[in-house]
């Protein structure tokens, strides 16, 4: 099954209103094994590779973001704390970096989920449309890999994405992805300062993107067990299907609606700006 499929089938169980609630909670540890997992298929000197390029490319991409993030939502007359959770989600990894902010901003549940429900859809569009876009304009894999690390919020979708547009695109767009999730760190510190009555306890480092690069490098380091290796890597990309599923099946329709025109245009016309605009840069 590919990785676009296995979301759409989450979303049909989703529609058909075929859930436990249960299971979702696992969706967050099956992501981020299924990236550790994938991580002892890479080439080490590839990776060192894309992080350089992709490090100037990402400080500039979530500091814009950000700040376009703040002054659409004021545009769009958003409630402030909303709108920096769909900008956070935006400009770093989507749910996690708004799971990570949320606590700190001491902001409302339904905030929370207003920015959440817009970022999970967008997820879902950009996993069908962005490997379409890429062959119609028929960028080279290490593009669409930049690419689709910096204009699609979620790990899973950016990972999905460059699954189905092929091998390289797949490990550039994980390995720069993890890059910005790292910058969950200064956002949630950066936010904490400007909010006194968040709750500081909440932050969080993104243990898993260490655990990621130390298969990149124990697998580089002894490379007789090329097998063992590639059987993880296998696994990681089944696990991603399965994060995937479960993320389709979350997305409630109803959750929809409440969030609101307000909030939906907020997130798309920050994805629009920010997609747009990297791709027209990378190009």
């Amino acid at each position: 099954m590919s990785p676009a499929m296995a979301l759409f089938v989450g979303l049909v169980f989703s529609l058909l209103g075929i859930k436990h609630e249960n299971l979702h909670k696992y969706t967050s540890i099956i992501l981020q094994t299924s990236i550790v997992l994938m991580g002892f298929g890479m080439s080490m000197s590839d990776v060192v590779s894309a992080s350089a390029g992709g490090f100037f490319v990402t400080l500039i991409s979530v500091s814009s973001v950000m700040l376009l993030g703040i002054l659409l939502g004021k545009l769009f007359k958003v409630e402030k704390n909303t709108s920096l959770l769909i900008a956070s989600g935006t400009a770093i990894c989507g749910g996690s970096a708004i799971a990570a902010i949320a606590p700190i901003l001491n902001s409302k549940s339904y905030q929370t989920s207003f920015a959440l429900v817009v970022v999970f859809v967008l997820n879902a569009v950009a996993l069908f449309l962005f490997p379409y876009i890429g062959h119609k304009l028929e960028l080279i894999q290490e593009v669409f890999g930049n690419w689709a690390a910096v204009a699609i919020h979620d790990t899973s979708s950016v990972v999905g994405a460059g699954a189905i547009y092929g091998e390289e695109a797949l490990q550039v767009a994980t390995t720069v992805k993890l890059i910005r999730a790292l910058w969950i760190v200064p956002l949630s510190l950066i936010v904490a300062f400007f909010n006194k009555q968040g709750d500081k306890k909440s932050i969080k480092p993104p243990w898993f993107i260490l655990y990621f690069v130390l298969a990149i490098i124990f697998s580089n380091i002894f490379p007789g067990f090329q097998l063992s290796y590639e059987h993880f890597s296998w696994f990681g990309k089944r696990f991603m299907l399965v994060a995937l599923f479960l993320i389709g099946s979350n997305i409630s329709f109803g959750e929809i609606k409440k969030a609101g025109f307000r909030s939906f245009a907020l997130g798309v016309s920050l994805w629009t700006v920010t997609a747009v605009s990297s791709l027209l840069l990378l190009m």
